[in-house]
């Protein structure tokens, strides 16, 4: 039988699983997606990875998906020589620069010395790193170590309050936007949301290339709380990047942040994921900590469609060790019957779509009645599984996609299985005879079986799901 994890596990790619080798392991281990982060490496060496990635769920025949994470307007430290042991109380000096020259930190934000003010804080490194601005002179930032470590190349600098200015969609972006439909990836993280406006832009740039790629708009400036009404309806799902946003608007305030953004994405239909640091301690050790663990397992009881790792794959010690701890966790939490399933919120009573969530509701109500062992929904679009997906329902929804890209943005769906599958587009003993074929040998259901089987027939672009069928799987 096709199995799945439930939650979907996202892995970020980097030198620790660029092999072919270790991108099977990982799919083999629970990873569903791969990300790519365009602040890092060249666009050469990023396609070459993505088509590791397609080669292997060719070889192995599933639907690995890729998400293209934009850099977006994120500053960053530049090339260092070494990495440096920043100590507390030093003075150092910070410069808009490439490289590292005569003993001056370089950052590539040409607005670095002209933003900050004296007594201003700058965070390094997600926040491990601490200054106090002591004085700008428009060139160069001296600054004061508050909290001291090693500053390692290209790691992030926030200061938070100071980048209005900053578009969210950089020349660069527009550029990697562009290879992105080239190069068919099946989804785009937009870095530093803060407005319904910047997807707006997002979406206007892959118009002018001719396609479009479904985008995650990341949550980590304390504007984008303010403005998230409006970011959820035009974005296609949600990230909620827990590094910059702890940065911004402090720590202690993200688990509450987290799990409104979990509750809202579901509300309105749109897949979300819950990022950073969520195994960090496996970058180096070969288990986690009793913290991460709860903290996983809190974001999938939370309702979120994936978990990400970060460092934990890309550069991390136990890259497949830590894809395998998230499935486990997530089978755990399974298996002890602690999830709710068959649930959907009341505020989804209000949602846009009355007759698809009406149907999806109907399909729930009856898996808490009737010995119902899985949904198997014909679609297009990836509409309805998705909609399902939301009530965390007690059996796998089998999504039979006519366009391996649909079975590919589906596998972000939590509790989806997508198979690529050429149906009939008609209900009749052919049909039904074929699906039986299918759901004998290929999802590995008995014979006697209760399903339910659901889609639109006849098919009519852009009509709702219109009928469920109880169907009991014959030979």
């Amino acid at each position: 039988m096709l199995k799945s994890s439930g939650v979907k596990i996202v892995a970020t790619l980097g030198p620790a699983i660029n092999t072919e080798e270790k991108i099977e392991e990982l799919i083999k281990s629970g990873a569903s997606m791969f990300r790519v982060n365009s602040s890092h490496s060249t666009p050469e060496e990023h396609k070459k990875s993505i088509d590791m990635v397609r080669a292997v769920a060719k070889k192995l025949d599933t639907h690995s998906a890729v998400l293209l994470d934009l850099q977006g307007p994120k500053i960053r430290v530049g090339e260092l020589e070494a990495p440096i042991e920043i100590k507390e109380n030093e003075i150092i000096l910070l410069q808009h620069a490439d490289k590292q020259s005569d003993g001056i930190i370089p950052v590539d934000y040409e607005g670095i010395a002209k933003d900050v003010n004296a007594n201003d804080k700058i965070y390094l490194d997600d926040g491990k790193l601490e200054l106090k601005v002591i004085s700008t002179d428009g060139t160069t930032v001296k600054a004061k170590v508050i909290r001291g470590g090693l500053l390692k190349p290209r790691k992030g600098l926030n200061l938070p309050g100071r980048t209005a200015s900053l578009s969210a969609i950089t020349s660069k972006d527009i550029e990697y936007i562009k290879r992105a439909l080239e190069w068919n990836v099946d989804y785009i993280a937009l870095s530093f949301v803060r407005t319904g406006e910047d997807i707006l832009k997002a979406k206007h740039a892959m118009e002018m290339y001719g396609g479009y790629i479904p985008i995650i708009a990341k949550i980590e400036k304390p504007e984008a709380l303010d403005n998230f009404d409006d970011i959820i309806k035009l974005a296609d799902g949600v990230m909620v990047a827990r590094g910059d946003l702890g940065i911004e608007i402090s720590a202690e305030k993200v688990p509450a942040v987290q799990k409104r953004l979990i509750k809202e994405s579901n509300i309105h239909n749109k897949v979300i994921i819950v990022a950073t640091q969520m195994l960090e301690t496996m970058i180096e050790q070969p288990i986690p900590t009793r913290a991460e663990t709860s903290d996983v397992a809190n974001a999938i009881l939370d309702g979120a469609d994936a978990i990400m790792l970060s460092g934990e794959t890309s550069v991390g010690k136990y890259p497949v060790e830590a894809v395998k701890m998230m499935t486990k966790i997530s089978e755990n939490l399974e298996e002890n019957g602690i999830i709710r399933h068959n649930y959907y919120s009341r505020k989804m009573e209000k949602f846009d779509n009355h007759e698809a969530f009406a149907m999806c509701q109907a399909m729930i109500s009856m898996l808490e009645n009737l010995p119902i062992k899985a949904i198997i929904a014909y679609t297009t679009n990836g509409y309805t599984p998705a909609l399902l997906s939301k009530a965390k329902p007690s059996v796998p929804i089998y999504a039979l996609c006519k366009q391996t890209s649909v079975c590919r943005q589906l596998n972000l769906c939590r509790d989806v299985i997508p198979v690529h599958y050429d149906w009939l587009q008609e209900i009749s003993k052919q049909s039904i005879a074929e699906v039986n074929k299918l759901i004998l040998k290929q999802l590995g259901l008995k014979n006697g079986d209760k399903v339910i089987l659901t889609g639109v027939v006849p098919y009519i672009p852009g009509q709702t799901t219109n009928f469920i069928k109880l169907h009991t799987v014959s030979e």
